[in-house]
């Protein structure tokens, strides 16, 4: 039997000695990869409690095993009600660290990248007892180049300037801090920390908006989890990794990095700002396009009866029906109107 426990602290559930004899699990883990076992069952694990969770259980489980198919469809409708009861749970953060590392495992094997994320919040750090740094991300697969990762959905947590601590006072966790103590607890190159748009301190939104970097501390990131948005993660780890893989000993003023980095962070939004209005000016154009295209088969078929009325110098009332009703156009403008929403796809 697995022995359960919770840590209260950090809000997380802990299993030792865990082992599953069912036919149909063991089937199911397989036929994955290796590499991919472990997230899968965190998956498993997560979709059930979103079942238990769910009032109609009992109607839920008196369902025959024939029955089963109809009821994928319920844990369909159920599943798409995660997010919001994701934002209702205490396990939020768990879910969002395991959600942002399958985010940038996919987004490493898109790149080409042989970069892999850990999940190690629940395993301490080279400081005893210390959990703090939810994901590693080994650089090209090596174990001492590394970007460590702290999730914080939680509203409760400030900034944390060195200007506004009072050291006085006994000390609380902070972006900050989070920041310095994840780096060394897990050994990083360079730190992030990610808050949820919908779970993070009024004071920290204002002061990041997107994506901040503080120099010798790391990068604070705002994404948006509900939405499935992690532009500004991409970014705040694409520069990280250039930190990571390039830092050396050099004579550099940080303040003068500090710049560089912010006009590049601010580039970079400018250039998600710029996509977005490309792909609504395509949809624009399109329209444009399907105006004028309808426009230009209105006067060939108006220049076709004019020609010939003036060839042959009458116009019937079976002329005028044929006229009125467009003829042949709907069907004419159809493949037109097909090539012109293809175009601007991938």
């Amino acid at each position: 039997m697995a022995k359960l426990s919770l840590d209260q602290q950090h809000k997380r559930v802990e299993i030792d000695n865990l082992t599953v004899q069912n036919d149909i699990v063991f089937s199911y883990f397989d036929k994955l990869p290796a590499g991919e076992r472990e997230q899968q069952l965190f998956k498993a694990l997560y979709i059930g409690v979103l079942v238990l969770m769910e009032n109609r259980l009992s109607a839920f489980l008196s369902k025959t095993a024939n029955e089963l198919g109809t009821e994928l469809e319920s844990l369909k409708l159920i599943f798409d009600m995660k997010h919001e009861l994701f934002f209702g749970s205490a396990s939020m953060g768990t879910v969002a660290e395991a959600e942002i590392a399958e985010f940038l495992n996919q987004h490493f094997k898109k790149q080409g990248l042989k970069d892999q994320a850990e999940l190690t919040g629940n395993t301490a750090g080279i400081i005893p007892r210390n959990k703090t740094g939810d994901i590693v991300c080994h650089l090209n697969g090596r174990d001492d180049m590394r970007i460590v990762i702290e999730c914080k959905f939680d509203k409760s947590l400030k900034l944390g300037e060195v200007e506004d601590k009072d050291i006085f006072t006994r000390n609380s966790d902070t972006a900050w801090s989070q920041l310095i103590e994840a780096a060394a607890n897990r050994e990083g190159r360079v730190a992030i920390i990610v808050f949820d748009r919908a779970k993070v301190d009024a004071k920290i939104l204002n002061s990041v908006q997107n994506l901040k970097y503080i120099p010798e501390i790391g990068f604070i990131v705002i994404v948006n989890s509900q939405a499935a948005d992690y532009t500004n993660l991409v970014i705040a780890y694409a520069l990280a990794r250039d930190i990571a893989l390039n830092a050396h000993v050099i004579d550099l003023d940080k303040n003068l990095l500090a710049v560089i980095l912010n006009r590049i962070i601010r580039d970079l939004g400018d250039i998600v700002d710029i996509r977005e209005m490309v792909e609504q000016n395509i949809e624009h154009n399109k329209k444009i396009l399907k105006r004028l295209e309808k426009s230009i088969l209105s006067m060939e078929f108006s220049g076709e009866y004019l020609k010939n009325f003036l060839r042959e110098g009458t116009l019937g009332k079976a002329d005028l029906l044929e006229f009125y009703r467009g003829g042949d156009l709907r069907d004419k403008f159809k493949p037109i109107e097909k090539e012109i929403d293809a175009l601007g796809g991938e």
